[in-house]
């Protein structure tokens, strides 16, 4: 008798255990829940984000000082000066006009100087 009883209340607990599983699995899947998990997934997939975009950010400004100080374009400025532009391409200094612009070299037509299409 006893191990009847013992059997009977073992099948009932596990009955009762495996209700309780799957019901809140059911819970889990509904539409309501899936789209909150999705909108808490995005709102921590955005935070890392934030979080990756910031430390870029970071790294570029402690970088962009190192190269500023190893090319010495830390200068102290003195604020009754003009800001001090640099030109890495070719001069120091502006050219004269600030309007002239470089031509590059061209293999094309010169009688159509609009024409862009090399094979005419």
């Amino acid at each position: 008798m006893f191990r009847r009883t013992f059997w009977f209340t073992a099948g009932a607990a596990a009955g009762v255990w495996a209700t309780t599983k799957v019901n809140r699995k059911l819970k889990q899947l509904t539409p309501e829940s899936l789209a909150a998990q999705a909108a808490d997934k995005a709102v921590e997939a955005g935070h890392k984000l934030k979080d990756f975009a910031l430390d870029v950010r970071e790294g570029m400004v402690r970088r962009e000082a190192e190269l500023g100080g190893a090319l010495g374009l830390e200068a102290p400025v003195n604020p009754d000066l003009p800001v001090q532009r640099h030109f890495a391409v070719e001069a120091a200094r502006p050219p004269a006009s600030a309007t002239a612009y470089r031509k590059l070299p061209s293999h094309t037509n010169h009688d159509n100087p609009n024409n862009r299409n090399e094979d005419h």
